[in-house]
């Protein structure tokens, strides 16, 4: 479950960069359009305005993104808690897989934050450079 979780924070992060995309493919066209009429300079700042607040929305998504996965690893280290009453001599083997299962899921999960956080980081630059 925290996987497929995991992968649909990725896809809606990857949604809000192509929504970005559009908007500057959009701006471009509306450019390259060489309007002669008075509303060039309110339709420039229309769109411009308009971009960022897709910036923001997108940032805000990473945001939200990186804090569930650290929630997702605060569920799993509470489990991990078992690894203090854990001994050599444990009778069912089981139990040490099911435990590395767990370090695998806090790896993927740290990976797929660290990725939220450069999105976060490089769309923060673009809205800094765009100002």
């Amino acid at each position: 479950m925290r996987l497929i979780e995991t992968r649909q924070a990725a896809a809606q992060a990857t949604a809000h960069c192509a929504d970005l995309e559009v908007v500057a493919r959009l701006a471009a066209v509306i450019k390259d359009a060489r309007l002669d009429c008075g509303c060039k300079p309110k339709l420039d700042e229309t769109l411009a305005r308009f971009a960022m607040l897709e910036r923001r929305r997108t940032a805000r998504g990473h945001l939200f993104n990186a804090r569930s996965h650290r929630e997702q690893i605060e569920a799993i280290l509470f489990f991990l808690n078992d690894l203090d009453e854990l001994e050599t001599t444990e009778q069912d083997h089981s139990v040490y897989v099911d435990i590395a299962l767990l370090f695998d899921d806090i790896a993927n999960i740290a990976r797929e934050g660290a990725y939220s956080m450069r999105q976060l980081s490089a769309t923060v630059e673009d809205d800094r450079g765009m100002a």
